[in-house]
């Protein structure tokens, strides 16, 4: 393999270690046989029209599986409301939609003075949406910083500037989608050891603008013929397991189980599961892993019937600012999530609620990270920043 953007990537062998994954990988140009060729099985966002006028199209999750059905966001206040309320969902394409909601953050300014004050303002007002996905903050500040480099450079005008967003978010929606493929060809190998994977909530395609994180080594693998069950959390209290990775799976054809949260630990003792694998929301330098609540307990049962438990991620979404998983904000999101989950009330009326909408699982119950520029193990700060730093 060849870091730079011709690069290719070779299926590797069912035996290789993974210590020998933790080579970088730079470019984001793939080469791909066609038995490996694969389609992420449902698009989740597109940017129509221009840097002007344009809007960003989303698929609206919060009506899957019953409905298919698409939101316009024409301004950020709109696309604000989208990620809040889960419209758009997972991470990766948090960051992505992020991208584009500076492009219409820049669509009403009448000079350019104006128009980088609105970029700011639109940035911090993003950001708050969902505090614990890094991939959010990540992408709007490298539009952000774009916007500023050219600022203050030869002069382009309000029209060239917002071309220049549009450009730099159309670049992030392009890596994203590489950066899948990549956590793939380095999780397919795992996979096709295994006849059975375990996953929780939704790091797939419908979490990306690719192939997904956690699914991506489960689409490579079942391009390449290898057939296996996935057994989906239901991933309470939104049940992103069942209503989105299942099925997202069912469209690609792959052989999906619906459980319930607390039926995990089950599943790993009768050995039905080789592997468990999950996605990140944003990971520590150390490696510890902030990821949609109930992943640790998870983990923890991963560990107490020796299944390895395994966690892919983009390099956007590790935040190296910050020492280990006590520093990652935890998103908390109303009650009613728990005691009315969609519409029907199942708590007393008035009782309390806690409802934190992460958790955090500690590098030492993580087998390893699949990343896009190789494989972390062990997990531990000397070999996060030797991957990704």
């Amino acid at each position: 393999m060849q870091p730079g953007t011709g690069l290719t990537l070779d299926i590797l062998p069912a035996e290789f270690p993974l210590s020998d994954c933790q080579i970088p990988i730079r470019g984001y140009s793939y080469a791909m046989d066609t038995a490996h060729e694969v389609k992420a099985p449902v698009t989740v966002l597109e940017w129509v029209g221009g840097s002007a006028d344009g809007t960003l199209r989303l698929l609206d999750q919060t009506l899957l599986p019953e409905r298919t059905q698409y939101v316009d966001c024409r301004n950020v206040e709109t696309l604000w409301d989208a990620i809040r309320r889960l419209v758009v969902r997972g991470a990766p394409a948090i960051g992505v939609a992020a991208g584009y909601g500076m492009v219409l953050a820049g669509q009403q300014a009448a000079d350019l003075p104006a128009l980088m004050a609105d970029l700011d303002r639109a940035a911090s007002y993003l950001e708050s949406s969902r505090p614990t996905a890094v991939n959010l903050s990540w992408a709007v500040r490298r539009v952000l910083d774009k916007a500023r480099a050219a600022a203050a450079g030869p002069t382009q005008g309000v029209d060239g500037l917002r071309r220049l967003l549009l450009d730099e978010a159309h670049a992030i929606h392009a890596e994203d989608q590489a950066l899948c493929l990549a956590i793939g060809r380095y999780a397919e190998p795992l996979v096709r050891r295994c006849a059975g994977v375990l996953t929780h909530c939704n790091a797939g395609a419908l979490a990306t603008a690719g192939i997904g994180t956690a699914t991506a080594g489960l689409y490579l693998a079942h391009a390449a013929g290898h057939r296996f069950c996935v057994y989906c959390d239901e991933t309470r209290p939104l049940l992103q397991g069942s209503r989105l990775t299942a099925w997202e799976l069912m469209q690609a054809g792959i052989d999906a189980v619906v459980i319930t949260d607390s039926m995990a630990a089950h599943v790993l003792r009768q050995g039905r599961v080789q592997m468990v694998i999950t996605g990140a929301d944003r990971i520590a330098a150390n490696g510890d892993a902030a990821n949609k609540i109930g992943t640790y307990s998870l983990a923890l049962a991963a560990r107490a019937h020796n299944v390895p438990f395994y966690v892919a991620a983009p390099y956007s979404t590790f935040d190296l600012s910050i020492a280990d998983g006590s520093e990652i904000p935890i998103e908390e999101r109303g009650g009613e999530e728990i005691t009315h989950g969609f519409g029907r009330a199942t708590a007393p009326a008035g009782v309390k609620t806690y409802c934190p909408a992460f958790d955090v699982t500690p590098a030492n119950l993580i087998t390893a990270i699949i990343t896009d520029r190789g494989v972390i193990q062990p997990v531990g700060e000397r070999e996060v920043r030797g991957v990704i730093g």
